[in-house]
């Protein structure tokens, strides 16, 4: 017989026998009712994730867990994941799999910049891919198989139960199908959050654009195929900051800048957000990679295509990324294509439209005063948007400082004609959506004399180096100076020219005098009035802003068939001189010869007008209401004018009830 202690000794070693396993395991508690549930089953150890029985997408290994048993899950996002067995399959050098990640790795690291792991491999290429039903009433989200890629006619013309590489995906009645119950989740806030990596577009149409980024920088795929490549097979780095050359484009749409490029009018950077989209898309300040592959293909869809309105039907298509992202990313879409129009970088120009862009305003009713390409453009604009709009117009026809004469058979403009600066220019925008010519202006102008003669482009060369250098010592000048030590820009050119001529002794012969003459009359002619009422501290203000750049154009057939377009299913109220504009009320209220109540009011009127006719607004106590003109005379008349800017400004502001 044996002692108890030899007894329980005995015991131990017999359940020890039994239940020993090569690995260590956590040994079951007393009251376990099934211990096989641990070992047939893991959760998915990412904090957060909902999913109590992971199922693998991969499926790659003989010994794929599938939905069983695997020593560790690999979360990409809520509902995908992927087994130990298949992380293996791939990783391992003695595994069938370990080339074709090997191969993605070394394209990936060739263009990319982002760090070509396993799971971002599985993201890229082993995710399956999600299309949403095109049928009216269906709209369900599917899965495609593993097999099948997605490609932008596929997306633009799939429906349930259609056929795949001649296999029926669905059955006979494949819309009546219930949807995955995985695509109600992605819409959930929180889905984003749980996302492990970024997604990354496949066959972008903002690809061509932005070939001398890493695409991965601006939300498209490193892993794009050989004949995506750029020429030569250079890293971004080693490639020109050019703008690429894109067959069917028209070179004036550049709406993004090429790396070291800046000061371009309505250009933006693809790699960063701006600050408006900040405030707009919070949720993407940390990783901003969704939104910059949305809104880059959006702008680059626009580009292609500026002559009908851009939908989220049209953008949807080439949205090609795989995974369940893909319902996040088209759900994101609407709300990216609605900012992009709000802040007028798409669907805009002439456009003839046949539902409002943005059907919510269509309660608003508002007032432009003028009718000129300002006004115009406006009005045009915001009728789009849904608004009632009525321009209201003093002088008999439209136009305002453009007014064209043909009466000699050739279209002559009394104003204005020429496009400063083609470069995502709304004119020449317009002028594509339209079909109207532009006649580019060559880079040679030639200063002709009294009888014909043509002057020395030495002499003129000389002269315009003077000349700037007068206006450096200015801006010289008015570095440490204020506000009340303005003066006029004129007297200060005299000021300076005079010394200068002391100190060099110079003396200039009275064609050096005309032609230096000649670079100040074109001055004035930019600013739209006479020097001696210029501010010489604020004379180039708007050097502070982007500028339209590229070629100088004449409109061929005149700016007026550019705004007879504008106004075409407008309602333009001429001989409607307006002489008081109150909004001290609820609205506005502005009289001619009765009185217009709207929501909104926006002048559109060259500036000299307001200094002219300062009584002819209400202003109010500083009670917040009439802020916009406090800003706008402040502002205008202080730091921009001295005394005047003329006629060739034109300033639109917006007063409401704010």
């Amino acid at each position: 017989s044996s002692t108890p202690a030899a007894q329980v000794r005995e015991k131990a070693e017999e359940w020890r026998i039994i239940h020993w396993t090569p690995t260590r395991r956590k040994v079951p508690e007393p009251g376990d009712d099934d211990d096989q549930s641990e070992k047939k089953f893991r959760k998915c150890e990412k904090s957060g994730c909902p999913a109590t029985y992971p199922m693998c997408f991969a499926s790659a290994s003989e010994r794929c867990a599938r939905n069983g048993y695997t020593s560790r899950w690999y979360h990409l996002s809520c509902g995908e994941h992927f087994c130990n067995e298949c992380f293996d399959h791939y990783y391992r050098s003695h595994k069938d799999g370990y080339e074709t990640f090997s191969s993605w790795k070394r394209v990936w690291t060739s263009n990319g910049k982002s760090e070509p792991s396993l799971k971002a491999f599985m993201a890229d290429q082993q995710l399956p891919y999600w299309v949403q039903c095109t049928k009216a009433d269906c709209g369900k989200w599917r899965q495609l198989s593993k097999e099948t890629h997605l490609s932008a006619a596929l997306a633009s013309s799939y429906r349930c139960g259609m056929k795949l590489n001649s296999v029926k995906v669905e059955g006979s009645d494949a819309c009546s199908q219930p949807e995955d119950v995985r695509v109600a989740g992605v819409t959930d806030s929180w889905w984003l959050s749980m996302l492990i990596l970024p997604p990354l577009f496949k066959d972008s149409p903002a690809s061509p654009f932005l070939s001398s980024y890493y695409p991965d920088c601006v939300g498209m795929s490193p892993s794009a195929s050989p004949s995506n490549q750029p020429p030569g097979n250079q890293r971004p780095e080693q490639r020109r900051a050019a703008q690429p050359h894109i067959p069917g484009l028209s070179p004036y749409f550049q709406p993004f800048y090429q790396p070291n490029e800046c000061g371009k009018a309505l250009c933006v950077r693809p790699d960063m957000m701006e600050l408006d989209e900040l405030y707009e898309f919070p949720e993407f300040s940390r990783d901003p990679t969704m939104y910059l592959a949305l809104r880059n293909l959006v702008l680059a869809a626009w580009s292609r295509d500026c002559k009908e309105v851009l939908t989220l039907q049209k953008c949807t298509p080439h949205v090609v990324v795989r995974g369940l992202v893909r319902v996040r990313c088209v759900q994101e879409l609407d709300r990216v294509l609605y900012f992009m129009s709000r802040k007028g970088l798409i669907n805009t120009g002439a456009l003839q439209i046949k539902w409002p862009l943005l059907p919510e305003s269509q309660h608003n009713k508002v007032l432009v005063i003028g009718a000129g390409a300002a006004g115009l453009a406006a009005a045009r604009q915001l009728q789009n948007f849904g608004m009632q709009v009525v321009v209201l117009e003093a002088r008999e026809r439209i136009g305002g400082r453009v007014w064209d004469d043909a009466s000699l058979g050739v279209t002559v403009g009394c104003g204005a004609q020429i496009v400063n600066g083609c470069v995502n220019n709304p004119i020449a925008l317009m002028c594509e959506q339209l079909g109207l010519r532009m006649h580019t202006l060559g880079v040679r102008c030639e200063l002709i004399q009294e009888g014909g003669r043509v002057t020395d482009p030495a002499l003129d060369k000389r002269m315009d180096f003077h000349f700037n250098a007068v206006l450096d010592a200015v801006s010289e000048w008015r570095k440490d100076k204020s506000q009340s030590q303005d003066a006029p820009l004129g007297e200060k050119i005299q000021e300076v020219y005079k010394t200068f001529l002391q100190e060099s002794g110079l003396q200039f012969t009275d064609l050096e005098e005309k032609v230096l003459h000649f670079h100040l009359s074109n001055l004035e002619y930019a600013c739209g009035s006479t020097l001696d009422q210029v501010s010489a501290c604020s004379w180039d203000h708007n050097e502070c802003f982007a500028q339209f750049s590229g070629d100088h154009t004449l409109l061929a057939d005149g700016y007026s068939s550019v705004l007879h377009k504008l106004a075409q299913g407008l309602d333009i109220r001429l001989n409607t001189a307006v002489q008081h504009v109150d909004y001290s009320g609820e609205g506005v209220t502005v009289t001619d010869s009765s009185h217009k109540n709207s929501h909104f009011v926006i002048i559109c009127s060259p500036s000299c007008l307001f200094q002219i006719f300062m009584g002819f607004f209400v202003l109010l106590k500083n009670d917040g209401k009439n802020s916009c003109w406090q800003k706008l005379t402040s502002v205008v008349w202080k730091q921009i004018l001295w005394k005047s800017m003329g006629t060739s400004n034109c300033l639109v502001t917006l007063l409401s009830k704010w």
